[in-house]
């Protein structure tokens, strides 16, 4: 079953091999044609048929001659590609999906980068990263080496002809590739005439196919890098026309136009959809693919290696080993350490190592602590910390440690406090009982000290002592004292540390036993003979390296020439010189010493490999190390080097060495290969390809398993069953040459070493254990074992395995080493949505531009998509030198996942995926026809459910005193009763009672106003209004005042003149040119014939700046106020229609609507009443107001109802708190207010500003405990977590948790609800669905709402169908309608190209009460009768408000309101200071605020984007990082997301960064 290259093709496949001599041709450099002819007949000569018997389903390589297909192979594998991590067939089936796609052309928009970001990752920025190694995801020395860059620039040079330059696109529609993301190739070298559709653009998150008619618009790419500021702010920008989908002209909207289109390109058919229609709305369920291949082979039996020879000069034990060739050899060399020049630097002879051990045992037994308590004994474990290029003083610790019979456990040296993966090493140390470490006293002088010279005890390491091993430290130990060397035994030997997938760190436990028989097992499979040279490229502390060059060695008296790794740094070629040098038979390498030395050997003459008669390759269990091996022996057969040389092996730290291939003489069992299909991998089956030659796995068998042990393949989960012979397993091994225990961790022992398989029937295969090794494969014909993976580089997504390093390989098959380091990828999987999504993660060359690698990573996405079959969530390249490494410079891979995951890997590029990866979201909901008025109604029930009506308490119901006060107002201002008459009644009543104080922003009074001050200030504002300005009963009066006394005379100066009054915020001093538009916006729009104002605020609207803004010479007359006439007006304003306009509340709303809302006389007298009835306020009471009096129930609270109730209202300006957070807490703690009120933005400025000085206010006597109630005041659903925090912040101050309530307005009615706070948990998923479903408090997928507040009196509220306009049941969301007294009368126009309905304040109910009527909020909301009594004695109705009607989002068929949405992304990443999102053209657009440096902009991508998928299921569209500050807020504190949006679509934010999710 596996395939064999001779094999006669097919005439189609003969097709394809002609068209792939091109490939042949470019990949092989220069060729004359002649030549060409040559190559193509050889080639086509292996193909064709010939007489003879087939080869057996298991093939050998054929011997490397020239007519063999195998040159083919090995020319194709020569030094000019990369060869680390991928074969030559791999390389081709990259470049044809790439070429494949070349026809399809869709522009993709390319991130926008802020400029000052791409200069920063100029090259200048970067060092060249310390391309150091020591493990296979290794970065080499040619990654910032000059001399190879001619190697490398042939593939680059090639590059675009064969990977398609051109746009590529997804895999075919046949094929049911994912490759949405791989469409972004191209996008900029096709940059002109884009087909960009215009009009309705689809629902893409629905699936929708349908495409309505569009017109072709040219779109010039060229300029798509950055996003230049623009002088026009977009705090003003006209709105846009969205209602018919056609977006405004701009380079953001046509980016989202192609993001639009590419997502509508044929994509993998989605898994099956349902949507639950009731509450429970479930994620995709995978299901099994019925033609999904699956084993069919006989059940694989156990394979037993050789049985391990008993030798008479074995010795009894290792130490017993270095007894013996210590005393009879004392004089051989040992081992030979050298030098950064490649120098013999020390020869460490075995009479060296044999005196040095005792010595060092000594020590360590008697020399630490005291004779009575010494630090170490026998059997206890030690450190051993010692540098890469000193293997001379570890060899003589660890030889030292086992005559001492304690246990050595060596590490990697800690290079700072915050190493990578050392605090886990730490942990290991700790509960391994570690007190002592052993090191060189070059090591020692190296660590980090500190102030006092001493060695700080690194994070979670445990305390240490630390012992320098050089004999010059030593004592002499006394002639009589010797080591006791016993036979080997069960006692632990070593502990080797193992790293695991999430970057914990496990000490394997070697017994004695053991070590001896794993260096018996391997004496005899290598032909270890006494006396051989070996060269050790290897980390000599761990694994290969240390079974080989310090423990095997040593049995067989060889000598070991050690190239550290800072020598290969230098000399890539120097393990070769050495092997010459010393005709070394033995050379312990990596590929990724192989792929270093096709790098350099061009410049090295006089190699002759011939001495070699063993090359171990260590990490041959790596799929991609054949390509390695190849294409060494290919370029040095001609040096000497044999091919039956090479031999490859696996091993664990578990299991110590699994398999291993033979050093054979004859070469007439070559080594088996077999070319495998990457879906039939994926799905844990073997299949030959042979047809498909792009998506394969080659694999080279790892030899036979070793002598002694007895090898299985069982299932990787579950059940330890056998696997079929054509079933992809994780190998066990039994055998006495492994591990015994994980150190300390008998659970995980258990699982690991102690695996009993069973077969298909149940019953044990052997009553012995096994160990697992954690390799992953299968044993083909004659025992040799195929390794395909690692269970630790595993990745299950949606049920199919995916092998980190198969991914890797495809990634660096697209470019290669063109923009990314090779040895610098990580890819790793993170849990989305319920499944494992691939993450990519490379360091980019300093030398990239953003186009080229946006252009690698569209490709990347596409080859992983077309090969792998499986579509990557999230791809970041980070600047050159900056993943975690370890200590021998390998990427360290769970500590880059770890920072993924907290947002912490500052990565240069992003590109996200979420469209092609994510296929489990629910089925976009259908909307259901609404029941309409032929309802069954019964009573007040609708559909079973009382109708959702509730009311306050009955305003018409005056007390006595009510009734004596009107006939006294009415006799003293002898004119009907009126809002007005109460101020002149007061002022003639109790002249010298206080109604307004004003604090400065120290909290001293500023200024205050008695009742007989307003009344006199009042006058003379209305004779400036009637004399100056020459105004007429009902003229519109702009009142631009700060927050103050003089706004309240203002005001009543107004009405006093029979004028109606507009409130204007002033314009912003330092932020004219935003600011003075909207003042000028809101007179003209009220046509104002008049605008009143203070002294300073005159000369700044005549000031250069304004003038530059708006011309105020175009504005009616301004008059200032400061200077006011002393005379009285001839008359004040008597009204005579109760219902005439009294004042226009103008505010902007969150949608961006202007509007003004008319209040007649009537509704301000309701209002004020209502509002006194529900706060209980009377003239001896003191009200705290810390709100902007600009429009809605702030305006109210400021100015109207002290003059009504007679309270004393103490005006906190909330622009004081910018220098004095403090300002408003201390004003109600010293002038024992009970009754405050304040905004959302006073709120959090508290909150935020003071949450560290609760203490220090404590001390200043701030006490809150008198406050009966604290009201928050907005037209937005409550923010109960700020108001939580907040209680809960100042709950030590004295403030009781149930005095913090809500209050509820809008445009129709200025305020529904006011105080009382209770709370309740809703089940989100329904609330989509416009339904309302209580859950437990905590519940997953619940959303915590707080009462809106208690019903005014004189309210009446009903929940009704915004559409049917029909009543609903109670706890159904819909529209919350209003009838009530202080209704507004209507709009007095709009601004923008919105239509105002005119049912807002006139709407009836479609059935049920039809007469009644009542105002539309706009707001959805719900009621829900509670157990709980109101005072008349019935149950109370609590008020619960969802969300904004407009601003709700309709995105897959369901409702979202945004601040849901904004609420997951803020939590999202520490960095997100605010955020804001929008819809467009069914895409969702979040827009976050960052508050760090620009580096850390792309970190928010991919969280944001998880964020909302997970707690959501809404795949993010674009995300666009802005500075703090941009997302604009209105006076109360609310988001204006359209506003916000228009800017956006105008190109006018400035972002840090904007990310187009695919």
């Amino acid at each position: 079953y596996l395939f064999f290259p001779g094999i006669p093709l097919p005439s189609h496949g003969r097709h394809w091999l002609s068209h792939s001599l091109i490939y042949l041709y470019l990949f092989t450099g220069d060729i004359t044609q002649k030549g060409y002819e040559k190559k193509r007949s050889k080639l086509i000569r292996a193909y064709v048929p010939h007489a003879g018997g087939m080869e057996g389903p298991m093939s050998h390589r054929a011997p490397l001659g020239p007519p063999s297909a195998a040159r083919f192979h090995r020319r194709r594998t020569s030094g000019t590609r990369d060869e680390r991590y991928r074969s030559d067939v791999h390389t081709e089936a990259v470049q044809a999906v790439l070429a494949r796609h070349v026809e399809r052309k869709v522009a993709v928009p390319m991130p926008s980068k802020r400029r000052s970001l791409v200069v920063q990752t100029s090259m200048d920025a970067y060092t060249p990263p310390d391309s150091s190694s020591g493990s296979e995801e290794e970065a080499g020395p040619g990654d910032d080496m000059s001399g190879m860059e001619h190697w490398m620039s042939r593939p680059s040079q090639l590059g675009p002809a064969h990977l398609g330059s051109t746009s590529s696109s997804s895999s075919s529609t046949q094929s049911g590739g994912s490759g949405n993301a791989g469409r972004l190739a191209d996008s900029l070298a096709h940059t002109h005439l884009s087909h960009l559709n215009h009009s309705a653009p689809p629902d893409v998150t629905g699936y929708s196919s349908d495409s309505s008619h569009s017109h072709t618009e040219r779109h010039h790419m060229a300029n798509m890098g950055t996003i230049a500021r623009n002088t026009q702010k977009y705090g003003n920008a006209e709105r846009m026309e969205t209602g018919d989908g056609v977006p405004v002209s701009s380079r953001v909207s046509a980016k989202i136009q192609q993001l639009v289109n590419t997502l509508k390109q044929p994509r993998r058919p989605p898994l099956r959809e349902f949507f639950v229609d009731d509450f429970d709305e479930l994620l995709e369920v995978q299901q099994p693919d019925p033609n999904q291949p699956r084993p069919e082979g006989a059940e694989m039996m156990p394979v037993r290696g050789e049985a391990l020879g008993v030798v008479t000069n074995w010795p009894p034990s290792l130490e017993a080993a270095l007894q013996r060739w210590g005393t009879i050899s004392p004089k051989a060399p040992c081992l030979t350490s050298l030098d950064t020049a490649g120098k013999p630097l020390y020869v460490l002879t075995y009479g060296k190592l044999w005196s040095r051990s005792i010595k060092l045992a000594y020590n360590i037994l008697h020399k630490l602590g005291s004779k009575q308590e010494p630090m170490v004994r026998p059997g206890d474990r030690v450190a051993l910390v010692f540098p890469n290029n000193d293997p001379v003083a570890f060899m003589v610790a660890f030889y030292g440690c086992l005559l001492a019979e304690v246990v050595p456990v060596p590490i990697e040296v800690p290079l700072s406090r915050k190493d990578a993966g050392s605090q886990q090493i730490g942990f290991l140390l700790g509960s391994c009982g570690v007190t002592v470490a052993l090191t060189s006293d070059a090591c020692h002088k190296g660590l980090p000290k500190s102030a006092t010279g001493e060695i700080p005890q690194f994070k979670g390491w445990p305390k240490l002592l630390w012992f320098v091993t050089e004999s010059k430290h030593l004592s002499k130990p006394p002639r009589d004292w010797f080591p006791h060397i016993k036979d080997a035994n069960n006692d632990t030997a070593y502990i080797e540390y193992k790293t695991c997938k999430d970057g914990s760190v496990l000490g394997v436990t070697v017994t004695r036993i053991a070590l001896l028989t794993h260096c018996q097992a391997l004496t005899q499979s290598c032909s270890y003979t006494e006396a051989e040279t070996i060269v050790n490229v290897l980390d000599f502390k761990k694994d290969v390296g240390l079974w080989h060059g310090i423990l095997t060695s040593v049995m067989n008296m060889m000598h070991v020439i050690s190239v550290p790794y800072s020598l290969m740094k230098v000399n890539p070629l120097s393990w070769i010189q050495k092997v010459c040098q010393y005709k070394a038979k033995v050379a312990c390498v990596k590929s990724r010493d192989m792929h270093w030395a096709l790098v350099a050997h061009k410049d090295q003459k006089d190699i002759n490999l011939s001495s070699l008669r063993m090359l171990l390759v260590a990490d041959g269990s790596n799929p991609w190390s054949i390509s390695s091996c190849d294409a060494f022996l290919n370029v040095f057969q001609t040096k000497g080097l044999r091919a039956e040389v090479i031999c490859p092996c696996a091993s664990s730290p578990e299991a110590l060495t699994v398999a291993i291939r033979r050093p054979v003489e004859d070469s007439s069992q070559p080594p088996g290969r077999g070319v495998l299909s990457m879906q039939g991998l994926t799905y844990g089956v073997v299949r030959v390809d042979t047809e498909e030659r792009l998506s394969v796995l080659t694999v080279q068998d790892v030899g036979t398993v070793t002598p002694g042990g007895l090898v299985c393949v069982v299932k990787p989960e579950g059940v330890p069953q056998l696997c079929q012979t054509d079933e992809i397993g994780e190998l066990c091994v039994c055998s006495i040459a492994t591990g015994t225990s994980y150190y300390g961790l008998t659970g995980m022992t258990k699982n690991t070493f102690e695996v009993y398989p069973v077969s298909a029937g149940g019953g044990l295969i052997s009553e012995y254990a096994f160990v697992r090794t954690g390799l992953l494969g299968f044993i083909g014909p004659g025992g040799l074992v195929f390794i395909t993976g690692k269970m630790d580089g595993l990745i299950m997504v949606s049920g199919r395995r995916h092998n980190a390093d198969d991914i890797v390989a495809t990634a660096l098959a697209v470019e290669p080493m063109k923009f990314v380091y090779r040895g610098r990828i990580a890819v790793f999987s993170v849990t989305v949505l319920r499944d494992e999504r691939i993450v990519v993660v490379a360091e980019q060359r300093p030398d990239s531009t953003e186009e080229d690698s946006f252009q690698w990573m569209s490709r990347v996405l596409q080859a992983i998509d077309s090969i792998h079959g499986v579509g990557v969530f999230c791809l970041a390249l980070v600047p050159a030198n900056t993943l975690p490494k370890t200590p021998l410079g390998g990427i360290h891979l769970s500590e880059i996942k770890q920072l993924y995951l907290e947002g912490g890997l500052h990565p240069c590029n992003v590109l996200m995926c979420p469209h092609t990866c994510v296929t489990n979201l629910p089925k976009p909901r259908q909307k259901q026809p609404e029941i309409g008025p032929a309802s069954v109604m019964v009573g007040n029930l609708v559909s079973g459910k009382r109708i959702a009506q509730a009311s306050g308490r009955d305003l018409g119901q005056t007390d006595d005193n009510d009734q004596v006060r009107k006939k006294q107002i009415n006799r003293c201002t002898r004119f009907p009763l009126s809002f007005l008459s109460f101020l002149q009644w007061r002022a003639q009543t109790t002249p010298d009672h206080v109604l307004y104080t004003l604090l400065s922003s120290r909290g001293a009074v500023s200024n205050s106003l008695t009742c007989l001050q307003l009344h006199k200030r009042a006058e003379r504002v209305a004779a400036l209004l009637m004399e100056r300005g020459g105004l007429q009963e009902g003229d519109h009066v702009a009142l631009v005042y700060p927050p103050g006394i003089d706004l309240i005379a203002a005001f009543y100066g107004c009405l006093y003149a029979g004028c109606v009054p507009i409130t204007v915020r002033p314009p912003h001093p330092q932020n004219i040119s935003t600011t003075l538009p909207t003042v000028k916006m809101i007179v003209e729009v009220s046509h104002s014939a008049c605008v009143m104002t203070t002294a300073v605020i005159c000369k700044l609207l005549r000031s250069k700046e304004a003038m530059a803004t708006v011309d105020i010479r175009n504005w009616p007359p301004v008059l200032d106020t400061d200077d006011l006439p002393k005379k009285k007006p001839p008359a004040l304003y008597k009204p005579t229609n109760p219902d005439g306009l009294a004042y226009l509340d103008f505010s902007v709303s969150t949608t961006g609507m202007l509007a003004g809302v008319q209040m007649s006389h009537n509704a301000v007298g309701a209002f004020c009443r209502s509002v006194k009835l529900q706060c209980e306020l009377y003239p001896s009471r003191e009200v705290a107001i810390c709100l902007d009096p600009y429009c809605g129930l702030g305006f109210v609270l400021w100015c109207l109802c002290s003059v009504y109730s007679g309270h004393q209202s103490i005006l906190i300006p909330p622009v004081e708190l910018e220098s004095n957070p403090a300002l408003w807490l201390l004003a109600v703690s010293q002038l024992r207010v009970r009754d405050t009120f304040c905004s959302y933005s006073v709120m959090e400025l508290c909150t935020k500003g003071l949450g560290l000085q609760t203490e220090a206010l404590k001390a200043r006597g701030l006490d809150l405990s008198r406050v009966r109630a604290c009201v928050v005041v907005a037209e937005e659903r409550p923010r109960m977590s700020l108001t939580h925090s907040f209680s809960k912040l100042f709950k030590d101050l004295g403030l009781h948790p149930r005095s913090v309530s809500t209050a509820f307005g809008c445009r129709v009615n200025l305020a529904i609800c006011l105080q009382v706070k209770r709370t309740a948990d809703l089940f989100t998923i329904a609330l989509r669905h416009d339904r309302v479903r209580l859950v437990e408090r905590g519940s997953p997928h619940s959303l915590p709402l707080m009462e809106s507040g208690k019903i005014l009196p004189g309210v009446r509220i009903i929940i009704a169908n915004p559409e049917t306009k029909g009543p609903l049941g109670d706890s159904h969301l819909g529209e919350i309608w209003v009838h009530s007294a202080h209704n507004g009368s209507g709009y007095y126009s709009g601004y923008g190209e919105e239509v105002l309905q005119s049912d807002h304040f006139n709407s009836r109910l479609s059935f049920g009460d039809t007469q009644t009527v009542w105002a539309r909020t706009g707001y959805l909301g719900f009621l829900r009768r509670t157990e709980l009594t109101d005072a008349n004695g019935e149950r109370h109705d609590a008020l619960f408000v969802v969300g904004a009607l407009e601003e709700a989002m309709e995105l897959r068929g369901m409702r979202y309101h945004p601040i849901d949405i904004e609420t997951s992304v803020i939590r999202a990443h520490k960095s997100i200071m605010e955020c804001a999102v929008f819809p467009w053209t069914n895409l969702l657009v979040v827009v976050v605020e960052l508050e760090g440096s620009e580096q850390e902009a792309l970190d928010l991508v991919p969280m944001v984007t998880k964020a909302v998928l997970e707690e959501h299921y809404l795949i993010v569209g674009v995300v666009v990082v802005t500075d703090i500050g941009v997302i604009p807020i209105n006076s109360r504190g609310e988001k204006q997301r359209m506003h916000l949006r228009d800017g956006f679509l105008q190109d006018q934010l400035d972002p840090i960064y904007v990310a187009y999710n695919m």
